[in-house]
């Protein structure tokens, strides 16, 4: 691939990274990216569904590395409260929910529910990161109920498509059964990444089954779903331009098979949102799809946005200028004021519902 700077990241210059890209914050090229992009090799694209398992276990085990920093670094949030709740089920199992509220507020708030990243593979939602997330947002005047949804693979899986997508229209339903309970006006289900998936699909299946009325708002954050990772299609020239800032197409591509087994289940817009039609979105309730500019994903969450829009659905779309995949939610300590500003947005989009 030849080399030309006017065309931005490495659709300029195939050997661009997050280091070199001019138009990265330089307070996150000055960290470390081993603690956000752990380095474990990923499986060659004939790997079998045992090697994608392999490999999800693998990051997971990277990534549980860096609990113990960001325990260090976690604030003081005695000002929120925090409980548990565990309900059934689709298939019998149990599911746990995190429920975090702000303490000493009277009257009923904007309800979130929060659905974790991680490729819908790996990670919890009682990791540090997620945990910190939630109770940052209640800390802002929300009841956030963060789902612990089975995994494609990791400590928490292997539960293939459509199991954690199941989970996460538990939690949904089971929040809106328990409105009153929960003191809240409105829901919003929201997530990062895989969390992103997961939320828009939620959206999708809610409509398709007839209760999506349930649902007052979806916000979405980077949202990985196109499942077009071994082909980059034009399109989507983000897969290119970004590609391995943080995630690599090839590693995508791999966590994919450890979600759908068989893959066949590519062009199902329940696993993969982009693929959804006008008739599949039509009467879905407001969304906002959330981008960062320096994120592989970045063109598929837009591409969605337009979708909605096309369906006559009501949606804002936002890029995070200068950020890295979710770097605006997973970065507090080191872009303060990005992470804040994405906090009001969510916030605010809640509180309107």
């Amino acid at each position: 691939m030849s080399t030309d700077l006017h065309l931005p990241g490495r659709l300029g210059n195939p050997d661009a990274t997050v280091e070199t890209d001019g138009r990265c914050d330089p307070r996150i090229v000055a960290v470390s990216m081993q603690e956000y992009a752990p380095e474990v090799a990923v499986p060659p694209a004939d790997a079998s569904y045992e090697d994608c398992l392999a490999y999800c276990a693998g990051l997971e085990d990277a990534v549980d590395e860096t609990h113990p920093l960001q325990l260090e670094v976690m604030p003081n949030f005695d000002h929120v409260e925090q409980s548990t709740e565990t309900i059934q089920g689709p298939d019998g199992n149990d599911i746990t929910l995190y429920i975090h509220r702000p303490k000493g507020v009277d009257g009923p708030l904007p309800g979130l529910v929060n659905l974790h990243g991680g490729g819908m593979v790996i990670l919890t939602a009682a990791d540090p990161d997620t945990t910190r997330w939630r109770n940052t947002l209640a800390a802002e005047g929300l009841v956030v109920v963060g789902v612990e949804f089975r995994n494609g693979g990791g400590k928490l899986g292997p539960h293939p498509f459509p199991a954690g997508l199941n989970d996460c229209a538990a939690g949904a339903r089971w929040t809106h059964a328990n409105r009153d309970a929960l003191g809240i006006t409105s829901i919003t289900v929201s997530g990062e990444s895989g969390g992103g998936n997961l939320c828009l699909a939620t959206g999708l299946k809610a409509r398709q089954e007839g209760w999506v009325d349930e649902i007052d708002g979806i916000y979405a954050l980077c949202p990985y779903i196109s499942g077009a990772y071994a082909n980059p299609p034009s399109e989507l020239p983000s897969l290119v331009e970004n590609d391995t800032y943080i995630l690599g197409c090839q590693q995508m591509d791999r966590l994919m098979t450890a979600y759908d087994p068989e893959r066949t289940h590519d062009a199902n817009p329940l696993a993969w949102p982009l693929a959804a039609e006008a008739s599949d979105l039509e009467g879905l309730p407001p969304h906002v799809i959330s981008v960062n500019e320096l994120d592989p994903l970045r063109d598929e969450g837009l591409a969605y946005y337009r979708k909605l829009l096309a369906a006559g659905v009501s949606a804002v779309a936002r890029t995070v200028h200068g950020t890295t995949h979710g770097g605006d939610i997973g970065m507090p300590d080191i872009i303060p004021e990005v992470h804040r500003e994405t906090v009001r947005s969510i916030v605010g989009f809640a509180g309107s519902l």
